[in-house]
């Protein structure tokens, strides 16, 4: 990602970052590069690996023939056509017509709000709160995905506006194992997993705890 020149958001942010999130050198390297990548990556992690999410930018541009993922390109694509492409072995996702249709109306967005320009997205925000605020209005991504994304942006990406951690919540904690922010190779990837595992058998306790007591009743 380059940098934004005088920006709030991007001063401090690094040319390309070194990205891990896909477990794969070409689409970790696309993710390191390019802004729009990195949002549809963030986009496709959930109901999957989070390798498998990250890698499908980079499985998505091979197949358009391409070497960079383009909003306005994706966009414009015939809605069968591209579902077609996602939904081609190995798939981009487990459920590729769906996401197929969440990635074009994430690029949709873009294109109208931001000029196809996805960095535009972060470049110019002043604090977190705004930055935060701007995720949560793209397609596809609600409260903790942005605040996950806002998290990956401020360790990963060097972009760290003012409160930026505050703004992400437990995500933005330094030292913390908790999601796709925090990944940096396969030993933190294993931390990772393994703080979602807890986090799942703990909710699922919770759930059990409240039907035992309701059914008491």
């Amino acid at each position: 990602m380059s940098p934004a020149s005088k920006s709030p958001a991007a001063a401090s942010h690094p040319e390309h970052p070194e990205i891990h999130l896909a477990q794969q050198a070409e689409a970790d390297a696309l993710l390191g590069r390019s802004p729009l990548a990195a949002l549809v990556g963030m986009l496709l992690d959930q109901q999957v690996p989070m390798e498998w999410a990250f890698s499908g930018p980079y499985t998505i541009a091979r197949r358009l023939g391409a070497d960079d993922l383009d909003a306005h390109e994706i966009a414009a694509r015939d809605p069968e056509e591209f579902a077609a492409l996602l939904s081609e072995k190995p798939a981009v996702h487990r459920y590729p017509g769906s996401m197929a249709q969440r990635v074009q109306q994430l690029c949709a967005f873009l294109v109208e709000e931001y000029g196809g320009d996805a960095e535009a997205v972060w470049a110019d925000a002043a604090t977190g709160k705004e930055l935060l605020g701007r995720l949560q209005a793209l397609p596809g991504f609600g409260k903790q995905k942005a605040q996950i994304f806002l998290a990956l942006l401020g360790k990963q990406y060097g972009v760290r506006p003012t409160g930026w951690r505050e703004a992400a919540g437990a995500y933005g904690d330094q030292g913390s194992y908790r999601s796709a922010a925090d990944i940096t190779g396969p030993e933190s990837l294993v931390k990772v997993r393994a703080h979602k595992q807890e986090m799942k058998a703990a909710a699922k306790a919770a759930k059990a705890a409240k039907e035992s007591k309701s059914d008491g009743n």
